[in-house]
């Protein structure tokens, strides 16, 4: 795929990912902003993965205990940002249609951020370390 039709299409998916968790908050019949704090794992779910890329060199055997960390905090915190909405809404913090809304958001946010890293995580001519 074209690196500016990836970019395209991934900010795309962004938008439309924030766009459901912005609905799930600020549609009248809602009206609670609790849910934001599923922002906080959207930034945190990358960073695993990314300091384990820089530390580990993939020239060694199939599995690395590093890289296995690293994915295995990574689905934890995804785990988490579903978990939230869920709890949230357990807890009458929220309404279960919010509940719903940033439960779709939240599965584009993180497939779009699991294409990112599937588009641009080779170690080709343009991957994401140029960024």
């Amino acid at each position: 795929m074209e690196p500016v039709i990836a970019l395209i299409s991934l900010s795309f998916g962004g938008a439309i990912g924030l766009m459901f968790l912005m609905l799930g908050c600020a549609l009248p019949i809602y009206n609670q902003y609790w849910p934001l704090f599923v922002l906080f794992f959207y930034i945190l779910s990358p960073i695993p993965y990314c300091i384990a890329r820089r530390l580990v060199d993939d020239t060694d055997a199939m599995s690395n205990a590093c890289k296995e960390l690293a994915i295995f905090l990574t689905t934890g915190v995804v785990v988490s940002a579903f978990g939230l909405p869920v709890v949230f809404a357990r807890a009458h913090l929220i309404e279960w249609g919010a509940c719903a809304l940033v439960l779709t958001g939240n599965t584009v946010i993180f497939a779009t951020i699991l294409g990112f890293f599937l588009v641009f995580g080779s170690n080709d001519d343009f991957s994401w370390q140029q960024w």
